[in-house]
């Protein structure tokens, strides 16, 4: 797909300076760069300004409220000056309802008392398709990797506490030596085609009416062709052929990389695996251009910013290449 990097977190030209992220001294050298600054995360969710096109907030360095959290992951260079980002998770907002944290979608906003009214964290579902390409990539990028270090406080060898190092994207054990490199899981995503018809499948515990491509994650020791036959055999019980890549995208709920094939179907008998899918069915092209006009009184369409709304979009305009 020649728009393929278009996709919501996809590549943005962001120099991740990957160099320099164990050499302190070149990490001080631009700490001290006019412009180097700080993204701030609190419980996954980033600190953004604006409304209706949204960005990251981004704060200097020496600003009090990133003395409150762990210690920074570097982002990379931006405009030769250095970015990192920030976790402050440990705070506790006064007097707010946080019980929807980590649902679905969360559409609640915090704002912090050592920061302007006008910046709130926000949940990145709910903002990523307002934001800048990099903004988005930086997000992604921010929230993956804290979110890792949050799940892997450990060694998964020996089980003793384990420390962040490499400016965050590492951790060593003190105790038996073991180096650990934040993780990534595929998965990939499915347009599956049977002439002028798609499939779509919805899971147990989506909200009413949304449907969405099959997708899974690949096993050890299997191909992403391999993959794809598999889970659309499992979940739906169509037959796949042949198979092609289209477009990937870091998916940072926790931390994906999905990669969107499509996929031939060889019949269109569906036998549902229910602990899987709720319900599937084949939707014809022009009912899937009611589908994402809003007419269509069952269905809805993939959530935008997701790759399968990307995948889908683009085959109803014929640009899958």
């Amino acid at each position: 797909m020649k728009i393929a990097e278009t996709v919501t977190f996809g590549g943005s030209g962001l120099d991740r300076a990957a160099e320099v992220r164990g050499d302190a001294a070149a990490l001080d050298a631009l700490r001290a760069k006019p412009g180097s600054c700080s993204l701030l995360l609190w419980r996954g969710k980033p600190l953004v300004t604006g409304e209706g096109p949204d960005a990251l907030a981004r704060l200097q360095l020496d600003h009090p409220v990133l003395a409150s959290g762990e210690a920074p992951v570097f982002l990379g260079r931006e405009d030769g000056a250095g970015l990192w980002a920030h976790d402050i998770s440990g705070w506790e907002p006064q007097g707010e309802d946080i019980a929807s944290i980590g649902a679905f979608l969360d559409a609640t906003e915090q704002r912090h008392p050592l920061l302007p009214p006008e910046l709130r964290f926000a949940e990145l579902r709910a903002v990523m398709t307002r934001l800048p390409p990099r903004d988005a990539e930086l997000a992604a990028t921010a929230k993956a990797v804290f979110g890792w270090h949050d799940s892997h406080r450990f060694c998964a060898r020996c089980g003793q506490p384990s420390i962040m190092a490499m400016s965050g994207w590492e951790r060593n054990c003190p105790a038996c030596g073991t180096h650990h490199f934040p993780r990534t899981d595929p998965v990939v995503i499915m347009l599956i085609t049977h002439g002028n018809a798609v499939l779509l499948g919805r899971s147990p515990g989506w909200p009413e009416g949304m449907y969405s491509l099959l997708a899974g994650f690949i096993e050890p020791g299997e191909t992403m062709e391999a993959a794809v036959r598999r889970e659309v055999f499992e979940e739906s019980g169509v037959r796949v052929g042949a198979v092609g890549y289209l477009a990937s995208q870091p998916w940072p709920f926790p931390a994906s990389l999905m990669f969107g094939c499509k996929g031939e179907a060889l019949d269109t008998a569906i036998t549902l695996d229910p602990k899987e899918l709720e319900h599937a069915l084949w939707v014809s092209r022009e009912r899937l251009a009611e589908i994402f006009a809003g007419r269509d009184a069952s269905i809805r369409a993939a959530r935008k910013g997701a790759i399968a709304h990307f995948l889908l979009e683009n085959w109803l305009a014929d640009r899958l290449d």
